[in-house]
């Protein structure tokens, strides 16, 4: 398993420049075990942020909605070699989920590391991390507890979906961009939302499976054959069977875009995944990352995860 994740990490340094960073305010600092449920009220700013876990100063973004909430939380999670200020601007997520209400948090993976330590393997503790941000969020903003989420990109995309089971159920929702079949569907997970995306050109994590990096140097190509992916619609398959989702339906929203459907999971979930023909391994939206091959413009991918984030029952 670790020489997975060691491969992975590789793969995700093709995605270190996916955007550029924007201008965040000073630092603020806050230990994971400050604070204590008070009143609804904010008692953080947004901008940059560190707190304290396991010993390490972790870094974070937060964006936050206007009204007084409580608000639903979103965890917006980069992709390997990349980082939360490139993650902030390309995904969108900040920008727009505040403007319809989310905090979004884009939290940093551990100083000297490429990517997120998925659960049950070697390295920093970030499911422990990503717990106490939202405990720490949720001591200092008026969040609504029911309504917690996670989207991602590559391996922020296998973390989010990780987190189903490691989390214990805690989040309602996740959206896997570019990354559902890195990591394992697990099966204990608890009716979740999930909304994926991915295009079949994809030569980094590819869509049929197999060994990832395929565009990649001579160098990362011998540590992409130490792994191997299990197809994206495999993967989906599986998670459906895991969820209990029934009545697989597909339709094409465009020439390039397809999305399949489960029409009948439990506690009102949904499962459905986007498939881009030809698309790369890339966000679908407004911002082309030509080196990350061809990206879906005529689908907004930001824009779909918050509807159905937005659709998804409280816990």
């Amino acid at each position: 398993m670790l020489k997975a994740v060691i491969v992975t990490v590789a793969a995700g340094t093709l995605a270190a420049q996916c955007a550029a960073t924007p201008a965040t305010p000073p630092d603020r600092k806050a230990d994971a075990k400050a604070g204590t449920p008070k009143a609804c009220a904010d008692r953080i700013e947004p901008g940059r942020h560190t707190l304290t876990f396991g010993g390490l100063e972790r870094r974070y973004l937060l964006s936050l909605p206007k009204g007084e909430g409580p608000h639903p939380v979103l965890l917006d999670l980069h992709g390997l070699g990349s980082n939360a200020a490139q993650q902030a601007a390309y995904s969108r997520l900040p920008e727009i989920g505040a403007g319809r209400g989310y905090v979004v948090a884009t939290p940093q993976a551990a100083e000297g590391r490429l990517g997120w330590t998925l659960p049950h393997t070697y390295g920093p503790d970030d499911t422990g991390f990503l717990t106490a941000l939202l405990d720490h969020l949720g001591q200092r903003l008026c969040l609504d507890g029911r309504r917690q989420f996670a989207a991602g990109m590559s391996y922020g995309a296998a973390m989010a979906t990780g987190m189903i089971c490691a989390l214990d159920g805690r989040l309602a929702a996740v959206a896997p961009v570019a990354g559902i079949n890195i990591a394992q569907p697990c099966p204990e997970a608890r009716p979740t939302t999930i909304v994926a995306f991915h295009g079949t050109g994809d030569t980094v994590v590819p869509y049929q499976g197999g060994h990832p990096l395929r565009g990649a140097s001579a160098r990362l190509r011998a540590l992409g054959d130490l792994v191997t992916l299990q197809p994206v619609e495999r993967s989906v398959e599986a998670w459906a069977r895991i969820l209990g989702c029934t009545g697989r339906a597909t339709s094409a929203l465009s020439a390039t875009v397809r999305v399949r459907t489960w029409k009948s999971c439990p506690a009102h979930a949904s499962l459905r995944l986007y498939t881009v023909k030809g698309g790369g391994h890339t966000w679908p939206g407004p911002i082309a990352v030509p080196r990350l091959g061809p990206t879906e413009r005529g689908l907004d991918a930001t824009e779909v995860i918050l509807d159905a984030f937005d659709a998804t029952p409280s816990r």
